[in-house]
Protein backbone atom coordinates (compact mmCIF):
# COMPACT_ATOMS: atom_id res chain seq x y z
CA UNK A 1 0.00 0.00 0.00
CA UNK A 2 1.31 3.31 -1.10
CA UNK A 3 2.18 5.94 1.45
CA UNK A 4 1.32 9.49 0.98
CA UNK A 5 2.55 12.03 2.65
CA UNK A 6 2.98 16.42 2.31
CA UNK A 7 6.32 17.34 0.72
CA UNK A 8 7.88 20.58 -0.33
CA UNK A 9 10.56 19.22 -2.92
CA UNK A 10 8.11 18.05 -5.40
CA UNK A 11 4.67 19.26 -6.46
CA UNK A 12 3.01 17.54 -9.71
CA UNK A 13 0.22 20.15 -10.08
CA UNK A 14 1.73 23.04 -9.18
CA UNK A 15 4.44 22.43 -11.63
CA UNK A 16 2.53 21.98 -14.31
CA UNK A 17 0.04 24.85 -13.67
CA UNK A 18 1.73 26.83 -16.12
CA UNK A 19 0.26 27.61 -19.37
CA UNK A 20 -1.63 30.14 -21.26
CA UNK A 21 -0.81 31.05 -24.95
CA UNK A 22 -2.40 34.52 -23.84
CA UNK A 23 0.84 35.59 -21.82
CA UNK A 24 4.30 35.81 -22.57
CA UNK A 25 6.10 32.79 -23.96
CA UNK A 26 8.41 33.01 -20.51
CA UNK A 27 5.20 33.12 -18.76
CA UNK A 28 3.62 30.22 -20.26
CA UNK A 29 6.06 27.60 -18.85
CA UNK A 30 7.42 29.33 -15.41
CA UNK A 31 6.23 26.63 -12.60
CA UNK A 32 4.97 27.87 -9.45
CA UNK A 33 6.55 27.72 -5.89
CA UNK A 34 5.87 24.65 -3.97
CA UNK A 35 3.00 23.54 -3.10
CA UNK A 36 1.95 21.66 0.34
CA UNK A 37 -0.35 19.47 -2.14
CA UNK A 38 3.02 17.75 -3.18
CA UNK A 39 2.10 14.08 -3.35
CA UNK A 40 5.62 12.01 -2.29
CA UNK A 41 5.18 7.80 -2.36
CA UNK A 42 7.16 5.95 0.75
CA UNK A 43 6.53 2.77 -1.20
CA UNK A 44 9.25 -0.02 -2.22
CA UNK A 45 10.77 0.76 -5.59
CA UNK A 46 8.99 -1.38 -8.23
CA UNK A 47 10.65 -4.58 -9.11
CA UNK A 48 10.96 -4.12 -12.78
CA UNK A 49 10.12 -0.75 -14.69
CA UNK A 50 6.31 -0.29 -15.28
CA UNK A 51 4.73 0.65 -18.53
CA UNK A 52 3.25 3.73 -19.75
CA UNK A 53 -0.26 3.85 -19.32
CA UNK A 54 -3.29 5.48 -18.61
CA UNK A 55 -3.73 7.18 -14.64
CA UNK A 56 -7.51 6.30 -14.58
CA UNK A 57 -6.22 2.50 -13.17
CA UNK A 58 -5.09 4.73 -10.33
CA UNK A 59 -8.42 5.85 -9.32
CA UNK A 60 -10.00 8.87 -7.37
CA UNK A 61 -8.31 7.59 -3.68
CA UNK A 62 -4.55 8.31 -3.49
CA UNK A 63 -4.25 5.89 -0.31
CA UNK A 64 -5.07 3.18 -2.58
CA UNK A 65 -2.74 3.79 -5.35
CA UNK A 66 -0.63 0.73 -6.66
CA UNK A 67 2.76 1.42 -4.90
CA UNK A 68 4.59 0.94 -8.80
CA UNK A 69 2.24 2.75 -10.57
CA UNK A 70 2.39 5.54 -7.32
CA UNK A 71 6.47 5.37 -7.73
CA UNK A 72 6.20 5.84 -11.75
CA UNK A 73 3.77 8.85 -11.85
CA UNK A 74 6.55 10.65 -9.28
CA UNK A 75 9.51 9.68 -11.71
CA UNK A 76 7.41 10.70 -14.90
CA UNK A 77 6.29 13.79 -13.11
CA UNK A 78 9.97 14.98 -12.31
CA UNK A 79 11.19 14.54 -15.74
CA UNK A 80 8.09 16.20 -16.52
CA UNK A 81 8.86 19.13 -14.40
CA UNK A 82 12.45 19.02 -15.91
CA UNK A 83 10.98 19.59 -19.70
CA UNK A 84 8.98 22.39 -18.68
CA UNK A 85 12.31 24.19 -16.84
CA UNK A 86 14.42 23.64 -19.91
CA UNK A 87 11.61 25.09 -22.17
CA UNK A 88 11.44 28.27 -19.62
CA UNK A 89 15.05 28.71 -20.78
CA UNK A 90 14.62 28.60 -24.23
CA UNK A 91 11.68 30.71 -24.20
CA UNK A 92 12.24 33.58 -21.34
CA UNK A 93 14.55 35.98 -24.17
CA UNK A 94 11.83 35.41 -26.67
CA UNK A 95 9.65 38.25 -27.19
CA UNK A 96 7.25 37.37 -30.06
CA UNK A 97 3.88 38.46 -30.84
CA UNK A 98 1.33 36.81 -29.03
CA UNK A 99 -0.28 35.25 -32.34
CA UNK A 100 3.52 33.62 -32.49
CA UNK A 101 3.22 32.39 -29.54
CA UNK A 102 1.47 28.87 -29.78
CA UNK A 103 3.94 28.35 -32.31
CA UNK A 104 6.93 29.18 -30.72
CA UNK A 105 5.83 26.75 -27.79
CA UNK A 106 5.08 23.79 -30.05
CA UNK A 107 8.65 24.65 -32.13
CA UNK A 108 10.86 24.76 -28.74
CA UNK A 109 8.69 21.32 -27.66
CA UNK A 110 9.79 19.52 -30.53
CA UNK A 111 13.65 20.97 -29.79
CA UNK A 112 13.72 19.92 -26.41
CA UNK A 113 11.54 16.54 -26.07
CA UNK A 114 13.58 15.87 -29.33
CA UNK A 115 16.45 15.34 -27.29
CA UNK A 116 14.99 13.45 -24.47
CA UNK A 117 12.47 11.00 -25.81
CA UNK A 118 15.14 8.46 -25.96
CA UNK A 119 15.51 8.80 -21.97
CA UNK A 120 11.95 9.44 -20.78
CA UNK A 121 10.92 7.32 -17.49
CA UNK A 122 7.85 4.75 -18.40
CA UNK A 123 5.64 7.08 -15.93
CA UNK A 124 6.02 10.45 -18.43
CA UNK A 125 3.09 10.12 -20.32
CA UNK A 126 0.82 8.64 -17.12
CA UNK A 127 2.60 11.78 -15.49
CA UNK A 128 0.99 14.14 -18.30
CA UNK A 129 -2.05 12.18 -18.47
CA UNK A 130 -2.63 12.92 -14.64
CA UNK A 131 -1.46 16.59 -14.78
CA UNK A 132 -4.30 17.37 -17.61
CA UNK A 133 -6.61 15.85 -15.80
CA UNK A 134 -6.39 17.54 -12.98
CA UNK A 135 -5.95 21.03 -15.01
CA UNK A 136 -9.27 20.09 -16.37
CA UNK A 137 -10.62 19.46 -12.88
CA UNK A 138 -9.56 22.84 -12.13
CA UNK A 139 -11.27 23.70 -15.20
CA UNK A 140 -7.56 25.83 -16.00
CA UNK A 141 -7.75 24.85 -19.78
CA UNK A 142 -4.84 27.28 -20.88
CA UNK A 143 -2.54 24.96 -18.77
CA UNK A 144 -4.28 22.12 -20.03
CA UNK A 145 -3.28 23.04 -23.76
CA UNK A 146 0.54 23.45 -23.09
CA UNK A 147 0.02 20.10 -21.43
CA UNK A 148 -1.36 18.22 -24.43
CA UNK A 149 0.82 20.51 -26.68
CA UNK A 150 3.58 18.37 -24.48
CA UNK A 151 1.97 15.45 -24.96
CA UNK A 152 1.29 15.20 -28.25
CA UNK A 153 4.87 16.56 -29.33
CA UNK A 154 6.25 12.94 -27.35
CA UNK A 155 3.67 10.99 -29.24
CA UNK A 156 4.67 12.20 -32.56
CA UNK A 157 7.95 11.40 -31.90
CA UNK A 158 7.57 8.03 -30.73
CA UNK A 159 5.39 7.46 -33.72
CA UNK A 160 8.19 8.20 -35.66
CA UNK A 161 10.46 5.93 -33.96
CA UNK A 162 7.70 3.18 -34.66
CA UNK A 163 7.82 0.62 -38.02
CA UNK A 164 5.52 1.70 -41.00
CA UNK A 165 2.69 -0.48 -40.05
CA UNK A 166 2.17 0.77 -36.36
CA UNK A 167 2.54 4.05 -38.00
CA UNK A 168 -0.11 2.82 -40.07
CA UNK A 169 -2.22 1.30 -37.85
CA UNK A 170 -2.23 4.81 -35.45
CA UNK A 171 -2.83 6.74 -38.41
CA UNK A 172 -6.25 3.88 -39.28
CA UNK A 173 -7.38 4.12 -35.46
CA UNK A 174 -7.95 7.99 -35.63
CA UNK A 175 -9.51 8.04 -39.67
CA UNK A 176 -13.28 7.98 -38.84
CA UNK A 177 -14.77 7.88 -42.35
CA UNK A 178 -14.70 3.97 -43.83
CA UNK A 179 -13.91 5.83 -47.36
CA UNK A 180 -10.91 7.60 -45.82
CA UNK A 181 -9.28 4.40 -43.99
CA UNK A 182 -9.60 2.85 -47.59
CA UNK A 183 -8.03 5.06 -49.01
CA UNK A 184 -5.33 5.45 -46.57
CA UNK A 185 -4.82 1.46 -47.08
CA UNK A 186 -4.64 1.82 -51.14
CA UNK A 187 -2.04 4.37 -50.52
CA UNK A 188 -0.03 2.36 -48.12
CA UNK A 189 -0.16 -0.58 -50.35
CA UNK A 190 0.81 1.42 -52.97
CA UNK A 191 4.05 2.68 -51.50
CA UNK A 192 2.85 5.51 -49.28
CA UNK A 193 3.09 9.54 -50.05
CA UNK A 194 0.86 12.85 -48.95
CA UNK A 195 -2.49 11.47 -47.89
CA UNK A 196 -5.48 14.00 -46.81
CA UNK A 197 -7.30 13.19 -43.62
CA UNK A 198 -10.28 14.09 -42.67
CA UNK A 199 -9.86 17.00 -41.54
CA UNK A 200 -8.35 18.05 -44.66
CA UNK A 201 -4.70 18.53 -43.57
CA UNK A 202 -2.18 16.67 -45.67
CA UNK A 203 -0.05 14.23 -43.84
CA UNK A 204 3.12 12.38 -45.20
CA UNK A 205 2.32 8.42 -44.21
CA UNK A 206 4.63 5.60 -45.27
CA UNK A 207 4.67 2.35 -47.65
CA UNK A 208 3.69 -0.61 -45.40
CA UNK A 209 2.09 -4.38 -46.58
CA UNK A 210 -1.38 -5.20 -45.66
CA UNK A 211 -0.90 -8.42 -44.10
CA UNK A 212 1.66 -6.64 -41.85
CA UNK A 213 -0.78 -4.04 -40.44
CA UNK A 214 -3.72 -6.85 -40.05
CA UNK A 215 -1.49 -8.83 -37.74
CA UNK A 216 -0.16 -5.82 -36.05
CA UNK A 217 -3.74 -5.05 -35.42
CA UNK A 218 -4.60 -8.06 -34.36
CA UNK A 219 -2.21 -8.91 -31.88
CA UNK A 220 -3.07 -5.73 -30.17
CA UNK A 221 -7.16 -7.07 -29.75
CA UNK A 222 -5.78 -10.08 -28.65
CA UNK A 223 -3.78 -8.36 -26.14
CA UNK A 224 -6.70 -6.48 -25.04
CA UNK A 225 -9.61 -9.34 -25.22
CA UNK A 226 -7.09 -11.65 -23.81
CA UNK A 227 -7.90 -9.40 -20.25
CA UNK A 228 -10.68 -10.45 -17.58
CA UNK A 229 -11.76 -6.71 -18.69
CA UNK A 230 -11.98 -4.29 -21.28
CA UNK A 231 -10.54 -1.02 -20.33
CA UNK A 232 -10.94 0.71 -23.86
CA UNK A 233 -14.03 -0.24 -25.66
CA UNK A 234 -13.87 2.58 -28.10
CA UNK A 235 -10.00 1.66 -29.02
CA UNK A 236 -10.73 -2.31 -29.25
CA UNK A 237 -13.58 -1.38 -31.75
CA UNK A 238 -11.33 0.73 -33.83
CA UNK A 239 -8.28 -2.06 -33.39
CA UNK A 240 -10.80 -4.73 -34.69
CA UNK A 241 -12.02 -2.24 -37.78
CA UNK A 242 -8.14 -1.81 -38.70
CA UNK A 243 -8.10 -5.35 -38.72
CA UNK A 244 -10.82 -6.55 -40.89
CA UNK A 245 -11.01 -3.62 -43.51
CA UNK A 246 -7.14 -4.64 -44.13
CA UNK A 247 -7.63 -8.73 -44.17
CA UNK A 248 -10.69 -7.79 -46.57
CA UNK A 249 -8.30 -5.31 -49.06
CA UNK A 250 -6.03 -8.64 -49.09
CA UNK A 251 -6.79 -10.68 -52.45
CA UNK A 252 -8.00 -13.78 -51.29
CA UNK A 253 -10.65 -12.31 -48.86
CA UNK A 254 -11.89 -15.01 -46.24
CA UNK A 255 -10.63 -18.02 -48.10
CA UNK A 256 -6.56 -16.08 -47.80
CA UNK A 257 -4.36 -18.05 -46.22
CA UNK A 258 -2.79 -15.40 -44.46
CA UNK A 259 -6.16 -15.02 -42.46
CA UNK A 260 -5.70 -17.82 -41.29
CA UNK A 261 -4.59 -17.59 -37.65
CA UNK A 262 -4.29 -21.17 -36.76
CA UNK A 263 -7.41 -21.86 -34.67
CA UNK A 264 -7.41 -25.58 -34.00
CA UNK A 265 -11.10 -25.34 -32.21
CA UNK A 266 -13.27 -22.26 -31.71
CA UNK A 267 -14.12 -20.72 -28.68
CA UNK A 268 -17.01 -21.60 -26.72
CA UNK A 269 -18.55 -18.45 -25.86
CA UNK A 270 -18.63 -16.81 -29.64
CA UNK A 271 -19.64 -20.37 -31.12
CA UNK A 272 -22.69 -20.66 -28.20
CA UNK A 273 -23.67 -16.86 -29.23
CA UNK A 274 -22.94 -17.46 -32.91
CA UNK A 275 -25.38 -20.34 -32.69
CA UNK A 276 -28.56 -18.73 -30.49
CA UNK A 277 -27.68 -15.70 -33.63
CA UNK A 278 -28.08 -18.10 -36.20
CA UNK A 279 -31.44 -19.96 -35.07
CA UNK A 280 -32.94 -16.21 -35.22
CA UNK A 281 -34.25 -14.54 -38.14
CA UNK A 282 -32.22 -11.08 -39.57
CA UNK A 283 -34.01 -8.13 -38.21
CA UNK A 284 -33.94 -5.18 -35.26
CA UNK A 285 -33.75 -7.99 -32.55
CA UNK A 286 -30.72 -9.95 -33.37
CA UNK A 287 -29.42 -6.20 -34.45
CA UNK A 288 -29.52 -5.45 -31.02
CA UNK A 289 -28.40 -8.51 -29.08
CA UNK A 290 -25.41 -8.01 -31.33
CA UNK A 291 -25.33 -4.47 -30.10
CA UNK A 292 -25.37 -5.07 -26.19
CA UNK A 293 -22.43 -7.85 -26.41
CA UNK A 294 -20.22 -5.73 -28.28
CA UNK A 295 -20.77 -3.09 -26.12
CA UNK A 296 -19.95 -5.47 -23.05
CA UNK A 297 -24.04 -6.68 -22.22
CA UNK A 298 -25.35 -10.05 -21.93
CA UNK A 299 -23.24 -13.03 -23.13
CA UNK A 300 -20.21 -10.03 -23.61
CA UNK A 301 -20.03 -9.10 -19.46
CA UNK A 302 -16.70 -8.62 -18.23
CA UNK A 303 -15.60 -11.20 -15.72
CA UNK A 304 -15.45 -9.35 -12.78
CA UNK A 305 -15.59 -12.33 -9.96
CA UNK A 306 -12.72 -11.98 -7.53
CA UNK A 307 -10.02 -15.05 -7.70
CA UNK A 308 -12.27 -17.06 -4.97
CA UNK A 309 -15.27 -17.01 -7.24
CA UNK A 310 -13.54 -18.39 -9.63
CA UNK A 311 -11.27 -21.00 -8.57
CA UNK A 312 -14.91 -22.17 -6.99
CA UNK A 313 -16.73 -22.03 -11.13
CA UNK A 314 -14.06 -24.18 -11.72
CA UNK A 315 -15.36 -26.65 -9.80
CA UNK A 316 -19.03 -26.68 -11.16
CA UNK A 317 -19.72 -28.18 -14.31
CA UNK A 318 -19.85 -25.37 -16.77
CA UNK A 319 -22.07 -25.18 -19.89
CA UNK A 320 -19.91 -25.87 -22.92
CA UNK A 321 -20.74 -25.56 -27.05
CA UNK A 322 -24.58 -26.03 -27.68
CA UNK A 323 -25.20 -26.61 -23.90
CA UNK A 324 -23.02 -29.98 -24.09
CA UNK A 325 -20.70 -29.80 -21.36
CA UNK A 326 -17.37 -27.84 -21.20
CA UNK A 327 -14.34 -29.79 -22.34
CA UNK A 328 -12.13 -28.03 -19.59
CA UNK A 329 -14.72 -27.67 -16.84
CA UNK A 330 -13.42 -23.85 -16.63
CA UNK A 331 -16.08 -20.87 -17.20
CA UNK A 332 -15.48 -19.99 -20.30
CA UNK A 333 -14.21 -15.89 -20.88
CA UNK A 334 -17.04 -13.51 -22.40
CA UNK A 335 -17.86 -13.19 -26.08
CA UNK A 336 -15.10 -10.61 -27.20
CA UNK A 337 -15.74 -8.28 -30.56
CA UNK A 338 -12.48 -9.49 -32.60
CA UNK A 339 -12.67 -13.14 -31.35
CA UNK A 340 -16.62 -13.61 -32.18
CA UNK A 341 -15.57 -12.39 -36.01
CA UNK A 342 -12.51 -14.57 -36.06
CA UNK A 343 -14.89 -17.00 -35.00
CA UNK A 344 -17.97 -15.80 -37.87
CA UNK A 345 -15.70 -15.87 -40.16
CA UNK A 346 -13.51 -18.94 -39.44
CA UNK A 347 -17.26 -20.29 -40.22
CA UNK A 348 -17.81 -18.91 -43.20
CA UNK A 349 -14.31 -20.08 -44.97
CA UNK A 350 -15.40 -23.27 -44.05
CA UNK A 351 -18.73 -22.66 -45.67
CA UNK A 352 -17.47 -21.39 -48.93
CA UNK A 353 -14.31 -23.93 -48.86
CA UNK A 354 -16.75 -26.85 -48.65
CA UNK A 355 -18.91 -25.14 -51.77
CA UNK A 356 -22.12 -25.74 -48.83
CA UNK A 357 -22.83 -21.95 -49.46
CA UNK A 358 -26.79 -21.15 -48.80
CA UNK A 359 -28.95 -19.31 -45.90
CA UNK A 360 -26.74 -19.91 -43.40
CA UNK A 361 -23.87 -18.39 -45.39
CA UNK A 362 -26.07 -15.15 -46.12
CA UNK A 363 -27.06 -15.14 -42.65
CA UNK A 364 -23.61 -15.73 -41.18
CA UNK A 365 -22.78 -12.49 -44.24
CA UNK A 366 -25.27 -10.34 -42.70
CA UNK A 367 -24.61 -10.95 -38.65
CA UNK A 368 -20.46 -10.42 -40.26
CA UNK A 369 -21.25 -7.06 -41.55
CA UNK A 370 -23.91 -5.96 -38.52
CA UNK A 371 -21.14 -6.43 -36.67
CA UNK A 372 -18.99 -4.24 -38.35
CA UNK A 373 -21.56 -1.30 -38.44
CA UNK A 374 -22.31 -1.94 -35.08
CA UNK A 375 -18.38 -1.05 -33.86
CA UNK A 376 -18.14 1.56 -36.67
CA UNK A 377 -20.78 3.32 -34.53
CA UNK A 378 -19.31 2.46 -30.85
CA UNK A 379 -15.45 3.77 -32.12
CA UNK A 380 -15.83 7.21 -33.67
Amino acid sequence: MAVLSVSPSLSLPSTMSTTAFARSPAALLRPRGPSPSAVVCHAAPPKAPLPIASPASLGDDPSKWDPAECDALLRGGEQVASVLEEMLKLMEDMDMDGTFEPVAVELVAQGVIGKRVDEMESGFLMALDYMIQLAQKDSDNERKSLLEVVKQTVLDHLTKKCPPHVQVVGLLCQTEKKDSRHELLRRVAAGGGVFKNDKGLKCQIPGANLNDIANQADDLVESMESRPTIPDRKLLARLVIVREEARNMMGGGLLDERNDRGLSTLPESEVNFLSKLVSLKPGKALERMIKDVMNGKAEGADNTESGNAESDSKLERQPGISGRGSVTGIKPRPVRPGMFLETVSKVLGGIYANNTSGITAQHLEWVHQTTLKILQEMAF
